[in-house]
C-alpha cells in the first residue's frame, strides 16, 4: 500500500522490460559496480547473468536480510574448518552448483576448479546462460 494511494507512479521503462536479464555493470578487478554520468551503466543478457553469479558467489548466504535465503553461497562453512580435503573436494562443487542454479537464466556449472587457502576460497567456472556460456573468477 502507498503513502499517497491516489498517487500511482507509472513503473519506469529499462532494458529489462523485454524479458532480458538485466544488471550493473561490473569491475571484476576493483570488485566495485561502473558508473558513468553518476549513474549505474546497465547490460544485459550473458554479460548481466555472469555479474549476478561473481557476486552470488561472493555473498555469504543467509547473512543479509536485505537478500532472499536462497541468494548467495554456502562455501564459507569450509573456510578455516579442520574438515578433509577430500570433504572440501567433493562439497565444494556442490555449494558452487546450488549457489547459481537458483538463477533460472543459468543452465550448467562446468569446469568447476577452486583452491583453498587459509581464509580464502578461489574459484573459477563455465556459467552456462540461456544466452551462452560465460567463464568466471572469484
Amino acid at each position: 500500500m502507498s503513502l499517497f494511494p491516489i498517487i500511482q507512479p507509472q513503473p519506469a521503462a529499462h532494458p529489462g522490460a523485454s524479458g532480458l536479464f538485466v544488471e550493473t555493470a561490473w569491475d571484476f578487478e576493483r570488485n566495485a559496480p561502473i558508473y558513468r554520468n553518476g549513474s549505474p551503466v546497465l547490460i544485459s543478457g550473458k554479460d548481466a547473468v555472469l555479474v549476478w553469479a561473481f557476486n552470488a558467489l561472493q555473498t555469504p548466504r543467509g547473512q543479509h536480510e536485505i537478500f532472499t535465503p536462497d541468494y548467495g553461497s554456502g562455501i564459507e562453512a569450509l573456510i578455516g574448518k579442520p574438515y578433509t580435503d577430500e570433504l572440501k573436494q567433493s562439497e565444494a562443487p556442490r555449494y558452487i552448483r546450488e549457489c547459481l542454479l537458483i538463477n533460472p537464466y543459468i543452465t550448467d556449472v562446468k569446469d568447476i576448479e577452486f583452491t583453498f587457502e587459509g581464509d580464502r576460497v578461489e574459484i573459477s567456472c563455465t556459467v552456462v546462460t540461456v544466452y551462452g556460456e560465460g567463464s568466471i573468477n572469484v
